[in-house]
């Protein structure tokens, strides 16, 4: 017997006909619905010994409303938790520890995922001991290096620097998320054997490349814990025509093209979990329902989501930045304006969007509209209009 969904106030339905339907407005609901029947599954997290849940929360919980989602979250299974101290200001770290503090029994069933943006041990301490204040906590499971773009960051004093970190029992595991180069920055984790989980960019769009394949496979046998994030591979800028496309062929399978995007995730094996924003309860609902939900993704649908995703790649930054910024002669961050971008266009999220164009040195900022990325737009695969879209960061986001 298929796993039970929920859909508006409490009603059960089965979810392989119900999870396009799950997938209702934020203002659906206000308030957490009956638990399922059952919790999300579980995968092992490498070589760790930990188990998390496949499905992995991500948002900002710093008001009512969002306490109410991490509450349902814990009841439906979901214990990933993955925040960051950068996230809306350090409000996202907050809104974890009111709920902890309120909480404190539950806190040895969530799997809590933070990281740093300073690559220092000294610099590292001081936001590890601020990100554990802000949750109310006196460790977290998992303690990331945010978005690098090179196995370089790896160096021997963040090795030692992990090393005692966990005996003092403030970190359980180590790693790093990345956003660009991902398949070169697992390459090298795998070979170091201290890398205990890596966070990245993973989705229809970039999950089929040999290169990709590889570099997951690697990790995986490195015994590496795998977080997918960005998993709906939303664009730096909108295709209309090719999210309708994709939306009619998923209706007629029963669910959302958005939950076809995390089946085709978890549908590799050494994906340990898949990592979604989800600030609203109807959205969880949705996420959950996918992940109980035992339908298979057909070939057709495979092909669904690669043909839209070959119909919109000119608006989509894979984050291969090893060749667009490596062929310019100024120091230009394209990835991480592309990433603003995204936020900006395809999240809705101005203000996410905007910390991340202001990690970009002033300096620099001052000078996208004027530089030359006319090397950059001949390698890219995408062949995006990175010219423009440099130019429009800085009047959107400057």
């Amino acid at each position: 017997m298929k796993a039970a969904g929920l859909m508006g106030a409490g009603t059960v339905v089965g979810t392989g006909t119900a999870l396009a339907r799950l997938a209702a407005p934020p203002s659906a609901q206000a308030k957490p619905q009956k638990a399922v029947e059952n919790k999300v599954p579980t995968r092992a997290f490498g070589k760790t010994g930990a188990r998390v849940s496949m499905l992995a929360l991500g948002g900002i919980f710093d008001i009512t409303s969002n306490q109410l989602v991490l509450q349902q979250a814990l009841a439906w299974g979901v214990k990933y938790w993955d925040t960051a101290p950068g996230y809306t200001g350090g409000k996202s770290e907050t809104g974890i520890g009111m709920f902890l503090e309120k909480n404190p029994q539950v806190r040895k069933e969530i799997f809590l995922v933070t990281k740093a943006d300073k690559r220092d041990p000294q610099g590292m301490t001081a936001s590890l001991n601020q990100s554990l204040e802000r949750m109310k906590t006196a460790y977290v499971d998992g303690f990331f290096l945010h978005g690098i773009s090179s196995g370089s960051a790896l160096n021997d004093e963040i090795k030692a620097w992990a090393e005692k970190a966990k005996a003092d029992r403030k970190i359980r595991f180590f790693g790093f998320s990345t956003h660009s180069n991902m398949e070169d920055c697992l390459n090298a984790a795998a070979k170091l054997g201290w890398i205990d989980g890596i966070m990245l960019t993973y989705n229809c769009r970039v999950m089929n490349t040999d290169a990709m394949k590889a570099a997951v496979d690697a990790a995986a046998k490195a015994g590496i814990g795998l977080t997918a994030m960005k998993t709906q591979a939303k664009r730096t800028r909108g295709d209309d025509q090719a999210d309708a496309k994709l939306l009619d062929h998923f209706v007629q399978r029963g669910f959302s093209a958005e939950q076809a995007k995390l089946k085709a995730v978890w549908e590799t094996p050494q994906i340990a979990t898949a990592c979604s924003a989800m600030y609203t309860v109807s959205v969880l609902s949705a996420n959950v329902a996918a992940a109980l939900d035992q339908v298979k993704l057909s070939a057709a649908d495979h092909a669904a989501l690669a043909g839209a995703a070959a119909d919109s790649r000119s608006g989509y930054c894979a984050g291969c930045t090893r060749l667009c910024e490596g062929v310019i002669a100024h120091q230009a961050p394209i990835g991480d304006v592309m990433r603003s971008l995204m936020y900006y266009h395809s999240y809705g999220d101005r203000n996410r969007a905007r910390e991340v164009f202001a990690h970009v040195p002033e300096s620099t900022r001052s000078r996208l509209a004027e530089m030359d990325f006319s090397g950059a737009e001949r390698v890219c695969p995408h062949r995006l209009p990175i010219a423009r879209l440099m130019r429009e960061a800085t009047e959107l986001l400057a």
